[in-house]
């Protein structure tokens, strides 16, 4: 049954939002609503401006007859800049405070609207990198992962500490942690990463790094690639960290010495704002 313009629109852009980094053909869409090739050229020409005119994201157009649509999610710097002040000044609440100075986040991150905008960002960051996994290890950093993963269309796969029958055959490191300077294991299941795949660290907090170093070396482990390494926050650490400033990003530094929380942004927007104008114009 040929469909309406008004709901074409409607289920069109369900469509391209529930499947990012896909590429749509147009005779998809066409098939799928009954409708002309020509029809359907003019409903994504109507989505991309909106996209584009709400800070959803960009609608690529690949030419030819292998082409299609495919929709890349984003979020404009101004968004981001709200939605990190926001956050801040949740992370300025004194009582967060922990001994050790450590810092109660669990609550921030179990909300899925701020884990969205967390992943937004993080896959804004990316948007010029061919990424095919997401990984974190256990246990704190998996909504994150997830979250990022979603909207890069790749799966997200979970290093742990001890393996489990369910892995099947695996392949472990052990490294240095940073903030205790102890010997750890960290295990992933060999089905988890085909070789030469692009993979993108995500954890919570940075401290001395440890658990990045030994995710970075797990992906070697498997002869894959590490993109890039992203966190929600970073702490100050006076030690020599194992991973060095220009390997990650961070959206939120979080300063606890004298018994008090300090929070500013991180180095979250470098360069990609530049980008995405590149890319839209």
């Amino acid at each position: 049954m040929k469909s309406k313009r008004s709901a074409r629109l409607i289920d069109m852009t369900r469509y391209l939002m529930e499947n990012p980094h896909t590429l749509v053909p147009l005779t998809f869409f066409a098939e799928r609503y009954s409708s002309a090739k020509s029809s359907i050229s003019e409903d994504l020409t109507i989505v991309r401006q909106t996209f584009r005119d709400r800070g959803i994201g960009l609608l690529e157009t690949i030419p030819g007859a292998a082409g299609g649509s495919k929709f890349i999610p984003y979020i404009l710097k101004e968004e981001a800049e709200q939605f990190v002040n926001e956050i801040k000044q949740a992370l300025n609440d004194q009582s967060r405070l922990l001994p050790g100075g450590y810092i109660y986040m669990a609550d921030l991150l179990s909300r899925p609207y701020i884990l969205r905008q967390i992943g937004r960002i993080i896959a804004t960051q990316y948007l010029n990198h061919d990424i095919d996994a997401v990984m974190t290890v256990a246990t704190k950093g998996i909504p994150i992962a997830q979250s990022i993963a979603n909207l890069l269309n790749v799966p997200f796969v979970i290093a742990r500490h001890d393996s489990r029958i369910t892995d099947g055959s695996t392949i472990s490191v052990n490294y240095v942690s940073g903030s205790n300077r102890r010997i750890e294991k960290m295990v992933l299941s060999k089905r988890s990463l085909p070789e030469g795949s692009n993979v993108l660290i995500v954890d919570d907090f940075l401290r001395g790094g440890g658990s990045a170093a030994g995710l970075s070396d797990l992906v070697k482990e498997f002869n894959c690639n590490v993109v890039g390494i992203s966190f929600f926050a970073e702490g100050v650490y006076n030690g020599e960290r194992k991973i060095s400033a220009d390997q990650y990003t961070s959206i939120f530094k979080i300063n606890t010495e004298n018994d008090k929380i300090s929070v500013s942004e991180g180095n979250y927007d470098n360069k990609v704002y530049g980008y995405l104008d590149n890319k839209e114009n």
